[in-house]
């Protein structure tokens, strides 16, 4: 008996995070699917902090194709996680047993997935491990997504670990297999993965033991094609994208599938994605969209073409083998941990409602009830920094354009809207979505500043207030652009 009140009867399903077990709430007498979660198995002691970040986020999304979370318990030193339970089995296993799935069925189920994944990215919510072993499909094909164990929210407080490579090897996209942050586009790519793997029987990319060689593969070659795509063509080609900003968002891909055979493509889509949420929101960096980084050039368009070039510092071909095989060791130690067990698929009669996931290995960031100091680390002094004058009188510009920045941005949206660049106003999804985020902020704190005149960028931990007098920390790199006597924001990171 867990907690004194669920009962186990027999595991259903198991994966790289251990296993989950069908059983029965005696209180309420209904079949609930429990999962021990926290647990890792490289770490001495529960990620008691990734847990409840599962139950919160899962439990946030009130979705008819979102498993359900009743509870969050305590039972000796374990904590589990109680489910809605789902009778069927997961896509994955589905395909395995039926094969490729008909066009018309394949979109049928994952347009269910993408109302889904709309609604979490509608909430702030990036699912970021989207794969077929994580939707779990009903007798009745009736679909709900599961699994928020990786998972990350606009108003979730963690540190950032760069270069960390979360989610299944197979359906990662191309920005997160170098181990850039995953945005609510990833988990489009993912889908379009999911959806090729649905029609074609198997996945996109063979993983197999070459976990290197299909990060690769990724990475560089173009995306797969099937020949046979019929009229999913134009959804796979605008999810498999490589490119995050020629990816459609996931309303649209959703749009798409339930309008089946003969569908439009569709015009570019105003609802908000984390992709796009505006210079300097306070969003963990694991949120954070592909807007253009400051070793990518912004994508030409009319209104930005007279805008004045950006300095750039160059990277070492020596430096960049090495991050690249750092993430490469991140992804091979990650994918030994989560791959799943080819044999295991779900018992006669039933499947789990939470398909275990790996853990990222995160720290949260500590909410502070404290008081922060008012002013700011500013950058070193003269004697302590080789620049020059001009690059230290330009340091000191940037970093107070950055503070005024962030203290008028919540009295007067408008006018901090005013200084970002049409280009990134556009990668903003407009001034309503822009206006929409920081009106839940009341004040931005910030803790510590240091401008890089040499790449044009102001990076600063700031202390957000909301609205409700809660507090999240973050850190953030904006790409500035001269203006005149002042700056505009390019971009942020």
């Amino acid at each position: 008996m867990i907690a004194g009140r669920y009962s186990l009867e027999r595991e259903i399903g198991r994966g790289g995070m251990g296993a989950v077990w069908l059983g029965r709430d005696e209180v309420l007498n209904r079949p609930v699917a429990l999962k021990r979660v926290g647990a890792t198995p490289d770490a001495p002691a529960p990620d008691l902090t990734r847990a409840e970040r599962e139950a919160r986020l899962a439990a946030s999304l009130n979705h008819p194709h979102v498993v359900a979370i009743y509870d969050l318990v305590h039972d000796g030193d374990d904590r589990w996680l109680v489910m809605e339970y789902v009778a069927g089995e997961t896509l994955s296993a589905m395909v395995r047993r039926e094969g490729p799935l008909s066009h018309d069925r394949a979109a049928a189920l994952l347009g269910q997935a993408a109302e889904a994944l709309a609604a979490a990215h509608s909430a702030g919510i990036v699912h970021r491990d989207v794969k077929p072993s994580n939707i779990l499909v009903t007798a009745a094909d009736r679909v709900k997504l599961t699994d928020f164990g990786i998972a990350r929210a606009a108003a979730d407080a963690t540190l950032t670990q760069t270069g960390l490579v979360t989610g299944s090897p197979a359906y990662l996209a191309p920005e997160v297999a170098t181990g850039k942050p995953a945005t609510d586009r990833s988990d489009v790519w993912s889908l379009g993965t999911t959806l090729y793997h649905a029609l074609a029987g198997r996945p996109p990319y063979d993983v197999g033991d070459n976990v290197m060689g299909a990060l690769y593969r990724i990475v560089h070659e173009d995306p797969p094609r099937l020949a046979d795509a019929g009229w999913l063509a134009p959804v796979l080609e605008a999810t498999m994208a490589t490119d995050p900003a020629d990816r459609w968002s996931m309303r649209e891909v959703a749009r798409y599938l339930a309008a089946g055979p003969g569908a439009a493509e569709p015009e570019p889509d105003a609802t908000r994605s984390m992709a796009t949420l505006g210079a300097a929101s306070p969003v963990p960096v694991e949120e954070r969209e592909a807007t253009p980084a400051h070793d990518e050039p912004a994508p030409p368009d009319d209104e930005s073409a007279d805008e004045p070039p950006r300095k750039r510092r160059g990277v070492s071909p020596v430096l960049l083998g090495l991050l690249a095989a750092a993430v490469v060791a991140a992804a091979v130690v990650l994918f030994l941990q989560t791959r799943e067990d080819p044999g295991a698929g779900p018992t006669a009669g039933g499947t789990t409602s939470a398909s275990p996931s790996p853990t990222a290995s995160e720290t949260p960031s500590p909410t502070s009830s404290e008081s922060p100091s008012e002013s700011p680390t500013q950058s070193p002094s003269p004697s302590e920094t080789s620049e020059t004058p001009d690059q230290q009188a330009e340091a000191a510009a940037m970093e107070g354009f950055a503070s005024d920045y962030l203290s008028t941005v919540t009295s007067d949206p408008q006018a901090s809207w005013e200084r970002l660049t049409p280009a990134f106003q556009r990668q903003s999804g407009g001034f309503e979505s822009y206006n929409g985020f920081w009106s839940g902020i009341s004040r931005a704190n910030v803790l510590d500043i240091t401008a890089d005149p040499g790449s044009d960028t102001v990076t600063y931990s700031v202390e957000y207030t909301r609205n409700d007098g809660s507090t999240i920390t973050d850190v953030v790199t904006l790409d500035l652009q001269p203006a005149g006597d002042s700056f505009l924001i390019a971009g942020e990171s």
